[in-house]
This record gives structure tokens, sequence and C-alpha cells, in this order.
């Protein structure tokens, strides 16, 4: 027996609400969902991550844009990965079907909102129930962000990708924000207060990420990356 045979049969011998209960049987749902995205995610080549709102409806100007970038990357060789769910993670992975590219979808079991689009390829959606599970997933197996106007949760999983730079527990790779319109009342603060007023950051930490409006902008930045820098596919 496999040790991810072991763990699924721990865990089918115990309720999953009494799991979810017991921090000590939790460990067993938590590794199983780690060996299930590791082994599914470990052969699907060079991705980028599209984070953005779940709420923006089909007929909002960022679903195009991201549909847009998606496309646009699926035709430069880069497969697509987003959290799943409607909004511009379905308009990413619209774009990627439509350019025949990989379309990944890591679901997470929410009360609402969340609910895996259509457009993501049948033997690449995952489902996960812990947050930072699937936020493991997001950075390990993409080569790049793509980040949209979003909420806090796209602002979450932003941020957690810069720290992880800037601290240097994972390699640097680019990170774009896309809507500069969007993005610049928080980019104001961070250079007027988080740096210039408090020394919070330095300024080379503005550096890990550009701020670009158009798909094309987006995809050059990150050929351009991969131009200087060595592309590690994941299989």
């Amino acid at each position: 027996m496999t040790d991810k045979e072991r763990i699924k049969q721990v865990i089918k011998e115990k309720d999953w609400n009494e799991i979810k209960t017991n921090d000590s049987w939790a460990v067993f749902k938590i590794m199983s969902e780690f060996v299930e995205g590791y082994e599914r995610m470990a052969k699907i080549g060079p991705c980028v991550s599209i984070f953005g709102s779940a709420r923006t409806l089909p007929d909002h100007p960022h679903y195009k844009l991201a549909e847009d970038i998606s496309y646009l990357l699926t035709k430069n060789k880069y497969g697509v990965i987003t959290g799943g769910g409607p909004g511009i993670m379905e308009a990413a992975n619209k774009g990627a079907k439509k350019g025949e590219g990989k379309s990944v979808g890591l679901n997470i079991d929410l009360p609402f909102e969340q609910k895996a689009n259509i457009y993501i390829d049948h033997d690449k959606l995952i489902n996960f129930d812990y947050f930072f599970v699937r936020k493991v997933m997001f950075v390990k197996y993409a080569q790049g962000f793509i980040v949209l106007p979003g909420g806090v949760g796209t602002l979450d999983e932003l941020f957690e990708a810069i720290t992880l730079i800037q601290t240097g527990k994972i390699g640097q790779f680019p990170i774009v924000l896309v809507g500069s319109s969007y993005w610049q009342g928080i980019l104001d603060w961070i250079k007027v207060k988080m740096l210039g007023e408090e020394h919070n950051i330095s300024t080379k930490d503005l550096d890990l990420f550009s701020v670009v409006d158009t798909p094309s902008q987006a995809v050059e930045i990150i050929e351009e990356f991969y131009k200087k820098y060595t592309l590690k596919p994941n299989f």
C-alpha cells in the first residue's frame, strides 16, 4: 500500500466532521490534500497563476481582460492556473480553453461564491478544503502571477507571493498587476507610507512586481523575464 493509499484509508475510517474538529486527525486530511496536489500538479508543465475577483461578471471589462491575457499565455506555450471559481477565474480558464492550452482549477470549498467553472480541463480540477494547501499549489507550480482587480483573497495571494520572494523562501518570478487605475491607490500608500514615512520596506521591494494595463504588456513581462532566467518546467 502506498503512502497516499494509507492516508486515504485512515481518512475513510474516520468521520470527516470529527476530523475537522480534531487537530490530530486533521493532519491526515491535510497530508492527503498535499499528496493529491503534488501528484496531479507535478507534471503540469509551465503555467501562470491568474488571480482576481470571483464577483466579476462576464459583461465587465475586467472579465474580457482576463480572458484575453489567458488566451495570449496559451499562445506562448503557458498553461493557466486559477482558483477554479467564477468571475476572473472563469474568464481566465475560458481564455485558456479558447487557446487550447492547459486550464487548471484549484477549487476551494466555501459557503458562498465558489463553484468550479465549466472551462477547467476535466482532469485538472482539484478540490481543496484548506486555503493554505491550495496556496502552496499556486506558488509551487507557477512560473508567474498575473493579478487582476479583486478583493481580500486576491490581496492575500498577491502579498504572500511578494513576501515569499522578499524573504528568499522561493525564487523570484514575475508578479504582474493588471489595471493601473485600480491598483494606484494601494501603490501610492505603499510608496508614501510603508516606504517613505515608515521605512517598513526597501526601495528594491518595489521591483518585485510590475503594473500594466493590457494583455500584451502582461504576457510580455513573463516572456522577458524568462529570456534572462531559466524557465523551470514542473515535469
